[in-house]
């Protein structure tokens, strides 16, 4: 055999056991992965344990020492505070219980006030009505003066008026009091006398107006600072858990509605009673007019001039 014959033999034994040495590396790589599927359990035998984690097993009876824990985690959102509204005054800040006894202060005052000048301004208008009746019903001055006598409505403006005619008289000694002169010195006295009587009947609604106006803004001002201190709670508990929030917000919203319980009333009663001292002084207004009319008959009669001489007689 020659050389050249021998060659394909030779490559054909190399050919066949490199295929061999290839086939036998497959199979020594591929051992472990056929080992673990025959240990494996078959699809069927799996689902069976799996399933059974799903639902849990069924746990012994819950021992009394084991059921405090379960009740313990509804009570950590009860409502600590009692939310009705001294339950709120007394568990707000002292910022804003000083705001909402201020409001409560004021809406005292507001009432006292209302029921005193009621009283007063009905009186004062009964008064000026009776003796405006009086005035016109009267014939000459000494009868007006009679049927008033020292205290009334219109007294105080009579004696105004009686005082100046007395002075009129005197200073005009034998001369004849000058009508005109007279009346325009009774009209002066008369109009202080009615501004006077005014700002009497002022007296107090000033305090109506001051708090109608800042009782909203007072409230408010606790408003905000009870606000305040539950963000600043809500902070340090670290939730925004309703409970958590709930009773500060309302105690900051009881002081914003006392502000308004005060304020409210407040502005009805100033409007109130600014409309009646309006009828009051128009009342005066009255009162002056039917003394200056009454004036101005006894001036033409000569009464004063009469008054004039028996004083005269007299000295």
């Amino acid at each position: 055999m020659s050389v050249n014959s021998k060659l394909p033999a030779a490559k054909s034994i190399m050919t066949r056991r490199a295929v061999g040495a290839a086939f036998a590396l497959i199979a020594i790589l591929a051992s472990p992965v056929l080992t673990a599927a025959q240990t494996a359990v078959p699809p069927g035998a799996t689902t069976a344990p799996a399933a059974a984690p799903a639902s849990p097993p069924a746990s012994p009876p819950a021992s009394p020492a084991a059921s405090p824990p379960a009740a313990a985690a509804p009570a950590a959102i009860t409502l600590p505070r009692d939310l009705s509204p001294w339950g709120m005054f007394m568990a707000a800040d002292i910022v804003v219980k000083a705001v909402m006894v201020g409001l409560a202060f004021a809406s005292v005052l507001t009432w006292t006030i209302w029921l005193a000048k009621l009283l007063e301004l009905a009186r004062a208008s009964g008064r000026l009505r009776r003796g405006i009746a009086a005035i016109g019903a009267a014939r000459t001055w000494d009868d007006a003066r009679a049927q008033l006598g020292a205290s009334g409505g219109v007294a105080p403006l009579l004696r105004e008026a009686d005082a100046e005619l007395q002075l009129s008289v005197e200073a005009a000694g034998a001369h004849a009091v000058s009508p005109d002169g007279v009346k325009e010195r009774i009209a002066s006295r008369f109009e202080r006398a009615e501004a006077a009587a005014g700002r009497a009947m002022m007296r107090g609604t000033s305090i109506l107006a001051t708090v109608g106006a800042t009782a909203p803004f007072v409230g408010l001002f606790g408003t905000v600072w009870g606000i305040m201190n539950s963000f600043i709670g809500i902070s340090k508990a670290h939730t925004t858990n309703l409970a958590v929030v709930a009773p500060g917000i309302a105690e900051a919203l009881l002081a914003t509605a006392l502000g308004l319980v005060a304020a409210i009333p407040a502005v009805v009663m100033y409007n109130f009673f600014s409309r009646w001292i309006a009828g009051y002084r128009a009342l005066n207004a009255d009162a002056t007019a039917s003394i200056m009319r009454l004036v101005s008959r006894e001036l033409e009669r000569g009464a004063f001039d009469r008054r004039r001489r028996g004083v005269a007689a007299a000295e």
